[in-house]
């Protein structure tokens, strides 16, 4: 469908117009209407498939048609990257039609709370917030929710992820009961479902595509040692220099800072992103990237879906993510929009084991690629290794049964240990 076929108000098709948009992608196709029909919907639909114009879109016709100076749409994001980019399609979509937003999330100064306190108070259209520093506000009793008539959760299995099931039931019981709600996830995981019955009201249901990369990205692997990657990153940066947008993905903050300086050491335009950045750091970093500035951003998955960047050339998983799912938002970053892009992914014998868990996900093999003869012997491909190397005692206590029993005993000794122990002491504590 095109976007003029949706009965949408004038002053949104002119913004869409100017912004380039013309067809419907399928989520937005089957979204939209049923959107309009007020209708609750749980929708599920891979990164990358323009969920947030899904649900952006109807609201901004439905604002524009019945303009009002209260706060009518409450969206619920997991991460404030992911709550800004939400905010800024909202200021392009809505710049014709005069529909006001604002984002509630941490890490701001003293003046970032006081607009957000008073956007809570004197009212906005759209509240974009991140579930915890909206309880916080919810908390201090001045939150002005009365006239609430959408509830979006965007992402809700990775707030789910998070821990953020209580804060999100407790926010909803603060919203009027008569309200549409609108869930939209990547994944459809059984707690989602049970997140669903909860707050939904006879919802339309709709699936695309789940956990499935965009077709256009060529996906590689490089099966190597912990020792080579740093080796192998600066083979790949070099081989494909003519990439003017790269992400690469890690799991730790302290790995973040350990690649981003040596890259920022053989002279690369590089920088890192982390929650050891405050808000107007990360903000910084990522308007330089948009820009062009910066070619190469270091980051943990805290970008993996909070960002809708266009023109990612290369995405390196410098570490394999432990949850299959997260490996499909990483390489979502690129071939956004139809287009295509590449991911490449670093697989130590540790990490084989998750990575054929991403390959049966996916449903596809994704390519091995030989080590260049210049970085040493590649470890032999063993997806099992590390399942065993998990289970398997016999390392360290060796296989025979005298051992089987002693270990058992010990084991006993240990929990009556445990029972001895005072509470209050030092033993209590946690790490």
């Amino acid at each position: 469908m095109r976007f003029d076929e949706f009965g949408f108000n004038d002053m949104l098709l002119d913004a869409l117009y100017y912004m380039g948009f013309e067809e419907a992608t399928p989520i937005q196709e089957q979204a939209i209407p049923q959107i309009l029909d007020g209708k609750d919907l749980i929708a599920c639909a891979q990164t990358g498939t323009g969920k947030t114009a899904a649900f952006i879109l109807p609201i901004i016709h439905k604002l524009a048609q019945n303009p009002t100076q209260t706060t009518n749409t409450l969206v619920i994001a997991p991460t404030r990257e992911l709550a800004i980019q939400i905010d800024q399609q909202i200021q392009g979509f809505s710049y014709f039609a005069g529909v006001g937003s604002m984002t509630i999330y941490g890490g701001g100064d003293a003046s970032d709370f006081s607009e957000q306190k008073r956007a809570l108070t004197e009212g906005v259209n759209i509240i974009i917030a991140t579930p915890g520093k909206l309880l916080a506000h919810i908390n201090l009793g001045y939150v002005k929710f009365d006239n609430i008539e959408h509830l979006i959760l965007d992402e809700a299995d990775r707030m789910l992820n998070m821990g953020f099931y209580e804060d999100i039931i407790r926010i909803i019981n603060y919203l009027p009961q008569k309200r549409q709600n609108l869930l939209f996830s990547a994944t459809m995981p059984p707690k989602i479902r049970t997140l669903a019955k909860k707050i939904l009201d006879k919802p339309i249901e709709i699936k695309l595509a789940i956990s499935k990369p965009a077709e256009g990205v060529n996906q590689e692997a490089f099966l190597c040692y912990d020792k080579q990657k740093n080796a192998l990153l600066n083979h790949i940066l070099i081989k494909y220099e003519d990439y003017e947008s790269i992400i690469i993905f890690t799991s730790t903050r302290k790995n973040v800072g350990e690649i981003t300086h040596a890259l920022k050491r053989r002279k690369y335009d590089v920088e890192g992103i982390s929650s050891d950045l405050d808000q107007s750091q990360r903000e910084y970093v990522l308007a330089q990237f948009k820009a062009k500035r910066v070619r190469i951003i270091v980051s943990t998955d805290v970008l993996s879906r909070g960002i809708d960047i266009k023109d990612i050339n290369l995405v390196i998983n410098y570490s394999v993510p432990r949850d299959a799912e997260e490996y499909v938002h990483r390489i979502g970053r690129t071939a956004r929009a139809g287009n295509n892009g590449h991911a490449i992914t670093f697989v130590n014998p540790a990490e084989m084991y998750d990575f054929s868990g991403i390959e049966e996900l996916i449903e596809k093999e994704v390519p091995k690629i030989p080590l260049p003869e210049a970085l040493g012997e590649t470890p032999e491909w063993d997806p099992k290794k590390r399942k065993r190397g998990k289970f398997s005692r016999s390392k360290k206590y060796g296989n025979n049964k005298g051992n089987g029993r002693n270990n058992k005993n010990r084991n006993n000794k240990n929990r009556q240990n445990y029972k001895k122990r005072k509470p209050g002491g030092s033993q209590n504590k946690a790490g």
